[in-house]
């Protein structure tokens, strides 16, 4: 007897000697990351910005893993079940792990749950435009002025039903009182050469896609949609400072996992994904792409996700939004 238990004490002994070796053994095979839109998006080209970055911290390759649809649900859906061994990540927005709570009748997970959050990446504004030769606004004021002489004649595109561009939309008609008729495109891509091709006056945004267009004088800026200006577009006014105090309808963007991962992953996860948002060049590129960096930690990010729940299902309420 006394054999079988020094054979179970020694066995319990080399076991937990083992688990934190195979800990520091982690990535020990490439990391996938997942996000839910499609190529060549804002959202991919910023996977594809921090991936290289994290590649050179972790010593390990990262795949980005392109699975769009439902506004990003599909891609979430399929991390929330993935193993919890850090090898499977998703690039979240707003969209997935806010908005589709409210969205959708049955989104299939819960973003409270169903996830383990690692880092706020950080936040994006949508931007307000317009083609100049449809709508002659060249400030908030006079563009709902415009609007509301002519109540329901106007249609803004954006890149999707339920996405925050949207979503910014039905806010501004809600809190400046104007009738517009939302025009859901499959992606920015679509939305915007819609305006430019003047058969959308006007649409929300991310603004990166947007720049050299409104250098050139073919879209017109009128505000962005975040509290601060950006610092993509720092002479462009905010919404909140044109006549409507607290309008806030960021797209924001998070790493999570699966459920369950273990304490010692998520620490490395956490500290590779930092380092990688304080590097130079990655936060140039993000800053260029219109990203004002966070880097906030799991807990802030936790407690974010769980305010902004709330706050997206009274807009989508107001709107009357809905996906089966």
């Amino acid at each position: 007897m006394k054999r079988v238990i020094a054979a179970a004490m020694l066995a319990a002994c080399v076991l937990g000697a083992a688990a934190p070796a195979l800990s520091q053994q982690f990535p020990a095979k490439p990391i996938t990351l997942v996000l839910g839109f499609a190529p060549g998006g804002p959202s991919d080209v910023m996977a594809r910005i921090l991936t290289k970055r994290m590649e050179d911290i972790l010593k390990q390759t990262v795949v980005i893993e392109n699975r769009a649809g439902a506004g990003g649900g599909i891609a979430a859906n399929a991390v929330a079940r993935a193993a919890p061994d850090g090898y499977t990540l998703l690039l979240a927005s707003g969209s997935s792990l806010a908005i589709n709570a409210s969205l959708y009748k049955n989104i299939g997970y819960d973003p409270e749950k169903d996830f383990d959050p690692i880092v706020l990446v950080g936040t994006q504004t949508n931007l307000l435009y317009t083609h100049p030769g449809s709508v002659p606004a060249k400030t908030l004021a006079e563009f709902v002025a415009y609007v509301k002489a002519n109540p329901g004649k106007l249609t803004f595109g954006s890149g999707g039903i339920g996405t925050p561009a949207h979503l910014a939309g039905e806010l501004l008609k809600v809190e400046a009182g104007i009738e517009m008729t939302h025009a859901p495109f499959r992606g920015t891509g679509q939305a915007l050469q819609s305006v430019i091709g003047g058969h959308v006056p006007v649409a929300f945004n991310p603004p990166s896609p947007l720049l050299p267009h409104l250098e050139s004088g073919s879209l017109r800026p009128i505000a962005v949609t975040t509290l601060k200006r950006t610092l993509a577009l720092p002479n462009v006014s905010t919404i909140a400072e044109s006549g409507y105090p607290g309008f806030d309808a960021a797209t924001w963007h998070a790493i999570v996992g699966p459920p369950g991962l273990p304490k010692d992953v998520l620490a490395i996860l956490h500290a590779a994904i930092s380092e990688t948002l304080n590097d130079g060049p990655t936060k140039k590129a993000l800053t260029d792409l219109g990203v004002d960096v966070a880097n906030s930690p799991s807990e802030i990010l936790r407690a974010y996700i769980k305010s902004e729940i709330p706050k997206w299902a009274k807009v989508v309420k107001a709107s009357g939004a809905k996906v089966e």
